[in-house]
């Protein structure tokens, strides 16, 4: 019992840190530790050699172990994202969407354009970046009240394609390692569950701004609020070539190649937007470095939750919990989604929830004769949907460095799109399952 009240103090003490702040390389080894001591982990090697039955050798296996495996897609995937945004082809895609949609549907156009980021394959924060000088004039000429606007990025940028069907955001490709699915894998569910988040989603995001508007709330400038100045851009149809060729790519390699097909097609993302946008990239090799610093940082940062992860997974105490996850009355589809899900909710990171909760529940689950396509979509929309949480690192740099906004602002309608739309997607893919689908 006390290995489960120190797990869940750990637990509550990483939400607490982080939503201060606090660096995620500062605050899972301090929580691990705190894990750690309530079950009687020793911290440190008795010989000087790390291992598994230590706190230090548990949380750097699981720290080194997601970096090794996934290195070179979260590389090319921010070097990729970086080289849109430097080139301008970012710019060029979710100016034309905004244009087409216009103002008076404000809102739309903003979680039109960060849908076809994200499923172009560019990373979640360089949409972000990228989307939020445009949005942030749209919110000023619709005279809507601005704390919404990271409900909006966050609604089309993770609630509908992070996890849907042929996404290449790896949360959608982090179960292929587990299951040996593929990243279509059970694409009708998907397809339904997308259909509905995105019609209540967006009703439901309207249906709050309006409420706001009727309080009296309206959009306020405040000094420094960033411009939307670049006049020259890439072609539109062609700052489209490298995101397509991403999909297609991914989709027609991964027989193959299975996850290194992902590899491949941000690599020849990367070309590709060099090409189209080459007269437009200034400094190419600072884009480099600062993509590769980016992913150094976005990789660290989920492997640092790992890490903590792997301490909490050597415990009783996580044993116990996890043990009565697993044997609740249901499907085995429900309750591998429910596992990933608290385990997102506990690290507020849905690919660290993946990689933490899938070693685990693959063995357990597949000899069972669960669909494997079902497992690994059920597995991906349930991450993402606690791990919003407001200690999740997009939610806190969305909400606060990017759109300089507070939680209390903002943090609820966010959740909404981010937390409950998700949930209730979820819920669709279940009732496909049910189904036949």
């Amino acid at each position: 019992m006390l290995s489960l009240f120190g797990l869940l103090a750990g637990l509550a003490l990483l939400v607490a840190m982080a939503m201060r702040g606090v660096s995620l390389f500062i605050a899972t080894p301090v929580c691990a530790a705190v894990v750690a001591l309530a079950s009687g982990l020793p911290l440190l090697p008795a010989n000087g050699e790390p291992a598994a039955t230590d706190a230090l050798g548990s949380y750097m296996q699981g720290f080194s172990g997601f970096i090794a495996s996934w290195f070179f897609m979260f590389l090319f995937g921010c070097i990729f994202g970086k080289l849109m945004q430097d080139t301008g082809a970012a710019d060029a895609v979710a100016r034309w969407v905004l244009r087409t949609i216009g103002p008076r549907h404000a809102a739309l156009a903003i979680v039109v354009a960060c849908i076809v980021l994200t499923y172009g394959g560019v990373s979640l924060f360089v949409v972000a970046f990228s989307v939020y000088p445009t949005a942030l004039s749209l919110f000023r000429a619709a005279d809507l009240p601005r704390r919404f606007i990271p409900a909006a990025l966050g609604f089309g940028s993770i609630s509908i394609t992070m996890t849907a069907a042929g996404s290449p955001e790896i949360q959608n490709w982090i179960p292929i390692k587990y299951l040996g699915t593929s990243p279509w894998a059970a694409w009708q569910a998907s397809l339904a569950a997308a259909i509905v988040m995105a019609i209540v989603g967006q009703y439901w995001l309207n249906w709050m701004i309006g409420r706001a508007r009727a309080r009296g709330e309206r959009f306020e400038p405040r000094e420094g609020d960033p411009v939307d100045s670049r006049e020259t851009l890439p072609s539109p149809l062609l700052s489209l070539v490298p995101l397509l060729a991403v999909l297609v790519l991914s989709f027609l390699l991964h027989e193959r190649l299975h996850t290194s097909a992902l590899i491949v097609a941000l690599l020849a993302g990367c070309v590709l937007t060099a090409v189209v946008g080459w007269r437009h990239l200034s400094a190419p090799g600072a884009a480099l470095a600062s993509g590769s610093a980016d992913a150094l940082i976005a990789i660290g940062n989920t492997a640092a939750v790992v890490g903590f992860g792997a301490v909490a997974k050597g415990v009783p105490g996580f044993t116990l919990a996890v043990d009565w996850i697993t044997h609740l009355p249901g499907h085995g589809v429900v309750n591998a989604a429910f596992a990933v899900a608290a385990i997102a909710a506990m690290t507020g990171s849905a690919s660290g929830g993946q990689a933490i909760a899938l070693p685990i529940l693959a063995p357990l689950y597949l000899p069972q004769g669960v669909d494997p396509s079902q497992l690994h979509r059920s597995v991906a929309l349930a991450s993402g949907t606690l791990d919003a949480m407001p200690h999740n690192g997009y939610i806190v740099t969305t909400i606060r460095a990017v759109c300089g906004e507070t939680h209390k602002a903002a943090y609820f309608p966010m959740a909404a799109m981010t937390v409950v739309v998700p949930l209730l997607g979820l819920g669709v893919a279940f009732a496909m399952f049910a189904l036949g689908f």
